[in-house]
């Protein structure tokens, strides 16, 4: 699996698990639009960790909670 795959799949997750939608990263993260559908679409091969530290900090979760997952052993890129 794609790094990229592996960081949308646990944004989902998390979301569904905080009760947050797309909409919810623009009013209270302040974060675009595109660029979280870009995440959340698997359309940005790259993702930088600012990005991804905005979208988790918005819904409360640290770094550290978001990467210690199982799903990122599964990465091979």
């Amino acid at each position: 699996m794609k790094l990229s795959e592996a960081i949308r799949l646990r944004m989902i997750a998390l979301m569904k698990l905080k009760g947050f939608s797309q909409y919810d990263f623009y009013v209270k993260g302040g974060i675009a639009k595109s660029t979280v559908s870009q995440v959340l679409n698997c359309t940005r091969e790259r993702i930088a960790v600012k990005t991804v530290y905005e979208m988790i900090n918005t819904m409360g979760v640290s770094l550290k909670e978001f990467f210690n997952d199982p799903l990122f052993d599964e990465v091979t890129d």
